[in-house]
């Protein structure tokens, strides 16, 4: 079941995120993050009027999918970055395609216009996850992050929503 993340799921979406925080470098924070930290990230999406879905069975969170904003700039705010990250044990199960795929909807209903997804390079999963979405790579960024002892490049990936009419 795919629904809205509600403020009891931080425990359990702080756990599944934590996972890539410490051996990952799929994201580039260093520190595991509270599920309070979670709580309070998952509430100002939602206080955004952006959408933080999970993906549920018996009573588990497996997966989760948010946008946030792609820049602060006012003339950016047609515009969303998305992220999804699944449990370990529910990576090639189609979960990541069945939330993106909500998450897209919700995105489009919104009336956004881009979605951008961020990826740490290499990662095939999601380079493929994004482009059977219909994302094109748009940017190859070298040598940005530092992570493990290593330098790690990003490429960002796009997806036009909709024709945004304007104000």
């Amino acid at each position: 079941m795919i629904r809205s993340a509600i403020k009891s799921d931080s425990d359990q979406i702080a756990k599944i995120y934590n996972h890539y925080v410490l051996n990952s470098v799929i994201t580039f924070e260093e520190a595991t993050v509270s599920a309070e930290e979670m709580c309070e990230r998952i509430c100002s999406t939602l206080e955004a009027e952006l959408p933080w879905m999970v993906f549920e069975q018996n009573n588990k969170v497996l997966g989760y999918a948010y946008a946030s904003k792609w820049k602060g700039r006012c003339a950016y705010r047609y515009a969303v970055e998305t992220t999804v990250y699944l449990d370990q044990a529910e990576h090639s199960k189609g979960t990541g395609s069945l939330l993106y795929s909500e998450l897209l909807k919700q995105l489009k209903e919104r009336d956004f216009h881009v979605a951008i997804g961020g990826i740490a390079l290499p990662n095939d999963s999601s380079i493929g996850l994004h482009e059977k979405f219909g994302f094109e790579k748009v940017a190859h960024f070298k040598e940005v992050g530092y992570k493990f002892g290593d330098w790690v490049d990003v490429g960002y990936w796009q997806l036009t929503l909709a024709a945004k009419q304007t104000e």
